[in-house]
């Protein structure tokens, strides 16, 4: 199966880092840490990096402050992991929602789009133990399914104002992919 290398930003420049962005469950914080040990680069995955930050879980934060506190202080965070060239870098799904977000993504790093069919991040979602504390729902009102199709469709055009290069992840296993963003880097000279 072929790749889906949708695009390439000719005008944008990689002063080091790597940002895997896509929705929930789409193989970020897998690929980021095959990529990371494959460049032999430190792995940040920004929901783990809040946790340690705050002390706090995202449900947590979203149940007591709201999503304007938690999305601030996670913008904060990408502000900050921004500012640390050479690093693999796994936004939370919705840090595309900031447009400052995408601009220092694409400003200092290299940025790949993971995507995956719908019914496979549902399967997903439902494997994974961090589900509940570090993913609330997202809408509050609509069922698993037609959350995952509502918030595509508003994110869509966001993941790929932000991308340099979209990925199937379900095309690929973690450590094909890892390979093919690995390749992409070593392309555009990106330099930790």
């Amino acid at each position: 199966m072929e790749e889906k290398t949708a695009f390439v930003k000719k005008e944008d420049q990689c002063p080091g880092n790597v940002y895997l962005v896509g929705y929930r469950c789409t193989g970020k914080t897998t690929t980021g840490r095959v990529l990371a040990h494959l460049l032999s680069r430190p792995f940040v995955d920004a929901d783990e990096e809040f946790f340690l930050r705050t002390g706090t879980t995202i449900a947590k934060m979203v149940e007591g402050q709201g999503w304007a506190a938690f999305r601030q202080k996670e913008k904060e965070i990408l502000a900050d992991l921004a500012r640390t060239p050479g690093l693999v870098v796994s936004p939370g799904g919705g840090a595309v929602l900031d447009p400052d977000n995408r601009a220092v993504m694409k400003k200092t790093g290299l940025v790949v789009w993971l995507t995956a069919d719908p019914a496979t991040i549902r399967k997903r979602l439902g494997l994974d133990e961090k589900t509940e504390d570090q993913r609330p729902s997202l809408t509050g009102a609509l069922s698993a399914a037609d959350e995952i199709e509502a918030v595509l469709a508003e994110r869509l055009p966001l993941y790929r104002d932000a991308a340099h290069h979209e990925l199937d992840s379900d095309a690929f296993s973690p450590e094909q992919t890892a390979a093919r963003v690995a390749r992409w880097v070593e392309e555009k000279g990106c330099k930790p």
